[in-house]
């Protein structure tokens, strides 16, 4: 628990948790939201993917990460809690029409 709590510390990766809240996002989305970098993103996801807060699917050549917190109720409180970034969620793009990332 201690390790996963770590993890939400950082600003970073609690909001994409955030973001995740909304739904499944792509890669590019979560760089639009945060303004930062794939590599710093993909960072962050790696962790979170490791301890079994999110979970990746493929499609192509695109990662899709949705929340998976539902077997952890402490996460899934402290998520309760945070609100979803709206203001990050107007930087996305769309991926909804199958062109991610372009």
């Amino acid at each position: 628990m201690i390790t996963v709590l770590k993890l939400l510390a950082d600003k970073t990766r609690l909001t994409i948790l955030a973001i995740l809240k909304d739904g499944e996002r792509c890669v590019c989305d979560l760089v639009d939201a945060l303004q930062t970098t794939q590599p710093n993103i993909s960072q962050h996801l790696r962790k979170l993917r490791e301890a079994g807060l999110v979970k990746e699917s493929r499609r192509g050549q695109w990662s899709y990460y949705m929340l998976m917190v539902e077997d952890k109720p402490y996460v899934q409180a402290v998520m309760d809690a945070v609100p979803v970034p709206e203001e990050a969620l107007k930087l996305i793009g769309t991926c909804a029409d199958g062109d991610c990332c372009n």
